[in-house]
Order: C-alpha cells, then sequence, then structure tokens
C-alpha cells in the first residue's frame, strides 16, 4: 500500500469506554487515515454496508449479535474487510481461526499488539489487492456484494444483493433502499451511495435519487426536458433535466 493508501478502520464494541480507547490507539498509529466507531453489531454491519473498509476491529462479546456472529456475515460480503478479534478471553480463538481473522488481541490492548495486527492488515490488504486487479474490481466493488439494511418498521437487519437494488432514495439522516422485494433503509448520505458505487453501476439522476442502471430498462422523455426512468416492474423515478443528457448517453439512446 501507498501513503495514498492508508488504512480505513472500523472499531466496533459496545463498551463506549473500551471503544474509545481501542480507537485512539488506532488513530495514534501511523499507516491509519480514518477510524469510525459502531457501538454495537447492527451499527456495525450498517456502517461497513454503506462503505468499504479495510479492516474491523471487532469485540466478541456484545448483545444480540455478537463478534463471531458478526464476522461471518462480513465474511459473505464480496470484498470482505480483514477481521481483527477484540477480547478479554480466548473463548473464541478457534471461530476467529475459521473465519481467517488476520490476529486476535486480547483486552487490555497495548499499541505495540495493535501496531502489529495493523501490520497483518496490510499484508491482507496487499494480498487481496493484487487479486482483485486480475478480476478489475476494487475493495467493496463485487457485483454480487451483499448490503446489511435495516427494515423501516421493526429495525431488523436483513442482507440482499446490491445487484437485487433498482435504486437509493435520501430519506432524512438514512437513505431508503429499494429492491426488488420491498424497501429498506440504509444509514448513509445519497452523496455516499454516488461516490462508493458508482463502479458498479450506480448512478445520480436526481438530487433525490441514484439509480442501478443495471436495472433499468427504459428512460422516458417528459414535459419540460425532465424523464421518467422505469424499470422491469414498471415502477419509475425522476430524472433532473440536467442528467437527462447524460443519463441517455450512459443507456445508449
Amino acid at each position: 500500500m501507498g501513503d495514498a493508501d492508508r488504512l480505513t478502520i472500523l472499531a466496533v464494541d459496545d463498551e463506549r469506554t473500551q471503544l474509545e480507547d481501542l480507537a485512539r490507539l488506532l488513530r495514534s498509529c501511523p499507516g491509519v487515515a480514518e477510524v469510525e466507531c459502531a457501538f454495537d453489531a447492527h451499527d456495525a454491519l450498517m456502517k461497513a454496508s454503506a462503505g468499504a473498509f479495510h479492516a474491523i476491529f471487532l469485540d466478541v462479546r456484545m448483545p444480540e449479535l455478537d463478534g463471531v456472529e458478526l464476522g461471518r456475515v462480513l465474511r459473505r460480503f464480496a470484498a470482505p474487510p480483514a477481521l481483527v478479534f477484540v477480547s478479554a478471553y480466548d473463548s473464541a480463538a478457534v471461530d476467529a481461526f475459521e473465519l481467517h481473522a488476520v490476529d486476535y488481541l486480547r483486552k487490555p490492548v497495548s499499541r505495540r499488539r495493535v501496531q502489529e495486527a495493523l501490520d497483518r492488515v496490510v499484508t491482507a490488504v496487499d494480498h487481496a489487492e493484487s487479486g482483485a486487479s486480475s478480476q478489475a474490481s476494487a475493495p467493496g466493488g463485487g457485483d454480487d456484494d451483499i448490503v446489511a439494511v435495516s427494515g423501516p418498521r421493526n429495525g431488523a437487519i436483513r442482507l440482499i444483493s446490491r445487484d437485487s437494488i433498482l435504486y437509493v432514495q435520501s430519506y432524512g439522516d438514512f437513505v431508503r433502499v429499494v429492491n426488488d422485494d420491498g424497501r429498506y433503509l440504509l444509514r448513509a448520505t445519497l452523496s455516499e451511495i454516488e461516490r462508493r458505487w458508482e463502479g458498479v453501476g450506480f448512478v445520480r439522476v436526481h438530487r433525490q435519487y441514484v439509480a442501478n442502471l443495471r436495472r433499468a430498462v427504459e428512460l422516458r422523455p417528459q414535459l419540460g426536458g425532465t424523464a421518467e426512468l422505469a424499470f422491469a416492474d414498471e415502477r419509475t423515478i425522476p430524472v433532473a433535466r440536467r442528467h437527462v443528457g447524460e443519463l441517455g448517453r450512459k443507456l445508449g439512446v
């Protein structure tokens, strides 16, 4: 990894004090560009789905979905992040090995051990990127990426294929993800979705919509120079006037 490819890390722990201590250690290490925090597995899945992290440092013992279970979900991502487990116990060491975790840190965590784990993360990332380059795919850029979304009513986590998504709509502090089966929520901004998913066919078509052009079937001109983008099930979303020309070129119209 070059200087421009410094690590982006997600730290996960339901104990706020321990999470803050871990994040502070990570930020003090050279080669770390950004550290985001999640206070439970649900929050971690939402953040991991919205953006690509090089590695996730996760506590083993958490309520509802523990670190090992979370790790199993993350391994289903098309470009899974490197996993580093953090625990006061050795009880999950075998599970961590089976999940190909790059390290297993015992609490209280020292700066030396964090740096050692980060060195292993760099090695894992370099290996993954060298393999991905032959397939012309970037981290988090696979067609079959799994996205963890939340139901709008009960908040239950559901894993969906990104390829199944028709469009994404702004929705307050979240975005609404619409796929073949229904509507879900993801904690992200529309600009983040546009930037991170552009390489797999998602484009901004309106200030409130990002569309999956691979699922679109028709661009329908409207009065005033605007348009509608239609999908196979006859669902449509508006296309702003300033996006119509570029969108037509991308669709070969």
